[in-house]
């Protein structure tokens, strides 16, 4: 259902023509006065487009950042990735100092003049929880990425200076709260799939991010002194129990189909969502995780051997977990890793032979990664018998592809189009984060409850015990159980390096290597398939992934390139030019400066 209030993009095209004829850019600083308050906040169709414009922050679908982490592939931490000169830009997915003081400039100024408008009082009011939810927002970004910074709620002129202190930490989550407590009292409980305002923010959402800022300010990252015995738990757990409680009420689930919670838009997990609707507004999604050969460009980060290891299996143990029912030695597993699975995995990862319905594709097609075999423009591999060079993509492939979210509805030419909704919070999440918090303040029960919920939705075996292959019982266990199950269940969606800096466990990452997996065809007898034999085969598809050889291969094969994340990179620095532009701005105390961006 892709009604939303993008509905109104032609509404949006008239007034930015409008703001064009006075501004070169709708959002540049230099020209916001170059129109008066009253031309916005009297008339609807520009108070839209300026809306329109700001819902920007939500971003889109980023297949970028995950390579940050250990699920993707890419080396994105080489010594000296963040240094005062480039600030975070490093640290992709997270805030921009500039741009973010931009939308605060706009935001600040829609706050404070709405009200001087014409406009009706319930749309007034409509605006201001938006706007209010949109500040928060923007600020947590900041906060998340700076530690404490200025949190200016007047309107600023473009004239006037950002040369002022930085808030504490503490200040700036206790800002937040209000700001979100604000966006409550003005926004609509629940915009329906239905309606035309869909993609609108709404109390729902404020309600659960409003958990997810607290699960934030609790979490190691700000209490380094006390990470998981710190007074903010008690908050984290009363919000996040309040959002999941009053999203199920109304009518918020796990669907069925762990596969189709992107794919069919509206649906009762999606708390809040962007709209992509093409050809007006499409996302580069597909064309950056499908094989290149069925593509139009190469997906340049691909699914780890390290993620597809985490998946259990479909008993929900570990594959060399010795109680459990498909016990394997690592040896074995990577020779049958597709073999009883959790099967979030099979929804998840395309891997070597698998059917690949892909539109246009023949009957039956199986998506090969082998060197020799594959397309060359989906090969991993250094096999020398495939009488070729080895893959020119072995830097970056892994011998898997990104499944989850596809639209295998689209053709080869049709990838560009892809306008599935990006999920930038779904009922999923509220759950884990509130599992997250019940857990740190005595509540196990509720925390394995919720576990057992997305377990089950996932199709993992109950088992006799009805605990879904959880054996977890002490706090730290379960802590454990539940980063384990949002590796998982989020994979590929942009949590697991915010999670891990969260967490502060970048020890997971530090100095340790990426692996993909290279298949190698081979005869019954284990030896090696003469390749004109193999060759043929794969031609009508009748090699199957058994028929395969699989050896773990270094990512990137060339050289030895391993993360390095020192402690200091838990708070990026502020850009040197920023701190030069003022005297008031403190810089990191892990990066030369005076300020503690953490709370305790």
């Amino acid at each position: 259902m892709k009604k939303i209030f993008y509905n109104n993009i032609i509404i949006f095209l008239v007034a930015s023509v409008v703001l064009v004829s006075s501004c070169s850019k709708i959002l540049d600083q230099s020209n916001l006065n170059s129109y008066s308050s009253t031309q916005i906040w009297d008339d609807a169709n520009l108070a839209n487009a300026y809306l329109i414009n700001l819902y920007s922050i939500f971003g889109n679908y980023n297949v970028s950042l995950d390579g940050l982490s250990d699920q993707q592939s890419g080396i994105s931490f080489a010594a000296n990735a963040v240094t005062t000169t480039n600030g975070g830009g490093a640290l992709a997915g997270l805030a921009n100092w500039s741009d973010s003081y931009t939308n605060i400039r706009l935001i600040n100024q829609g706050i404070s003049s709405v009200r001087t408008g014409t406009l009706p009082l319930t749309t007034q009011n409509e605006i201001l929880g938006q706007l209010y939810f949109m500040r928060a927002y923007v600020y947590f970004s900041l906060v998340t990425t700076y530690g404490g910074i200025p949190y200016i709620k007047v309107a600023q002129s473009v004239s006037d200076s950002l040369n002022v202190p930085r808030n504490s930490t503490k200040e700036c989550f206790d800002y937040l709260i209000q700001d979100l407590d604000s966006a409550l009292t003005y926004l609509p409980t629940h915009i329906l799939s239905s309606s035309s305002d869909y993609g609108k923010i709404d109390g729902n959402f404020a309600i659960a991010f409003k958990g997810k800022v607290l699960l934030y300010k609790a979490s190691p990252q700000f209490n380094p002194s006390t990470p998981w015995d710190n007074v903010y738990w008690a908050d984290a757990y009363s919000a996040n129990h309040l959002a999941y409680d009053s999203l199920q009420q109304q009518g918020y689930q796990l669907i069925s189909d762990y596969s189709q919670v992107a794919i069919n838009s509206g649906n009762t997990e999606v708390v809040f969502c962007v709209i992509n609707m093409s050809p007006n507004k499409t996302s580069n999604w597909e064309s950056t995780t499908r094989p290149a050969s069925l593509s139009r460009g190469n997906p340049y980060s691909c699914p780890t051997w390290e993620i597809v290891k985490a998946f259990p299996m479909v008993d929900g143990k570990s594959y060399n977990d010795p109680s459990g029912k498909f016990y394997q030695t690592d040896n074995g597993f990577a020779q049958n890793f597709w073999q009883n699975r959790d099967p979030r995995f099979g929804k998840s990862v395309l891997y070597n032979a698998e059917l690949y319905p892909a539109a246009g594709t023949p009957s039956g097609y199986r998506q090969y990664t082998s060197l020799g075999i594959a397309n060359t423009l989906d090969a991993y591999g250094i096999n020398p018998n495939a009488g070729i060079p080895a893959a020119s993509n072995n830097n970056t492939y892994t011998g898997f592809f990104i499944l989850k979210n596809g639209d295998l509805n689209l053709s080869q030419s049709q990838v560009t189009n892809y306008d599935v909704n990006y999920n930038v919070m779904r009922f999923a999440e509220v759950m884990l984060n509130y599992a997250e918090a019940a857990n740190e303040t005595g509540h196990s029960s509720e925390a394995l409850d919720v576990l057992y919920q997305i377990r089950k939705r996932a199709g993992i075996e109950a088992g006799t015990d009805e605990h879904y292959g959880i054996v977890a019982t002490s706090r730290t266990e379960i802590r454990q159980a539940i980063m384990n199950e949002r590796n998982i269940e989020l994979c590929f969606e942009g949590f697991r390096f915010k999670d891990l800096r969260r967490w502060r466990m970048f020890n997971v990452l530090n100095g340790v290597a990426k692996h993909g997996m290279e298949s190698i065809a081979i005869n019954s007898d284990g030896s090696q398939m003469a390749m004109t034999q193999a060759q043929q085969l794969a031609t009508t598809y009748q090699l199957l992934t058994s028929n395969f050889q699989y050896l773990s291969r270094q990512v990137p094969m060339t050289g030895v390139l391993l993360n390095t994340l020192p402690d200091s990179y838990y708070f990026a620095p502020i850009q040197q030019s920023v701190i030069a532009a003022g005297n008031k701005l403190e810089q990191n105390t892990d990066w030369g400066g005076s300020f503690v961006p953490t709370i305790n």
